[in-house]
């Protein structure tokens, strides 16, 4: 676990000092409400929510011992209102990366995670990309029925975790005081982490930061250097590399392609 001075000078002393918000046994409607506002912070990455934009029914449902939290967390998922503030606005790996956040409380790990949600968001729907992480063994694991999804990696008790991901979350997170849509940027920011299997340098939330996150402008074309199999139809069995120019809104679509071929990405810098 973080110390609590390093903690607040990387700005998650918050997820330090709070315990998780749980919907225990013999609740009373004060427990519901601190759920539902806990509920909306995490899932809507902490945005500001107007009175009108509330989801009636569901708040209704939930106070009434209808749907249990998990319930409650995938209506807000399902929502127009999550489509309109993140599937619409972003391309489908930034969108990929706040589910995980949103839903998971983790950044993705690796490129696998990543080409995985996209499979299942073009063959089957929205609907079916929110489920799949709602109906996780790992959510199952980390919050049951009953606690509302929290930022998990910025400790380190938790099965399953792994220490890339510290940094990967902090990286989406930029602060309490900040949203996910208030960070500006629609591309993702773990394209180049990612996509190297390597870690992000760790720094503390500053005004550059919030204003688009780590790592400033990462231009808008990518080289990538690639590691091939040899054709099967090929007398040559070893390994060959190349280099490959790809702009930045065929990235995605590009190691994807490469993932399912079995080739591996060595390196991708900006051009």
């Amino acid at each position: 676990m973080t110390g609590l001075q390093e903690a607040g000078r990387l700005g998650i002393k918050p997820f330090e000092e709070a315990k998780p918000v749980e919907l225990r046994p013999h609740w009373t409607q004060e427990d519901v409400q601190l759920v539902i506002r806990a509920a909306y912070r995490q899932v809507l990455g902490n945005e500001h929510l107007m009175e009108s934009e509330r989801l009636v029914g569901p708040e209704s449902l939930l106070q009434q011992g209808m749907i249990s939290v998990r319930d409650f967390v995938r209506a807000i998922a399902t929502s127009d209102l999550y489509r309109e503030k993140f599937l619409y606005p972003n391309f489908h790996m930034r969108f990929i990366e706040l589910n995980y956040k949103h839903l998971l409380g983790r950044a993705p790990y690796d490129q696998a995670e990543i080409s995985y949600h996209l499979d299942l968001f073009i063959s089957e729907g929205y609907e079916a990309e929110i489920d799949s992480y709602l109906n996780s063994p790992e959510y199952q694991s980390s919050f049951g029925d009953s606690v509302v999804p929290y930022h998990r990696d910025f400790q380190t008790d938790h099965p399953g975790q792994r220490t890339i991901g510290f940094s990967r979350l902090l990286q989406l997170y930029r602060g309490y005081a900040n949203s996910d849509r208030a960070q500006g940027k629609k591309q993702p920011r773990l394209t180049w982490e990612v996509a190297r299997n390597s870690a992000t340098p760790i720094s503390a939330p500053s005004a550059g930061a919030l204003a688009g996150g780590l790592g400033g402008d990462r231009g808008s074309v990518y080289r990538l250097r690639i590691l091939r199999n040899a054709s099967p139809n090929s007398a040559t069995v070893r390994r060959t590399t190349t280099e490959v120019l790809v702009p930045f809104d065929q990235l995605t679509t590009k190691l994807q392609q490469l993932n399912r071929a079995g080739s591996r990405v060595i390196s991708v810098t900006a051009v």
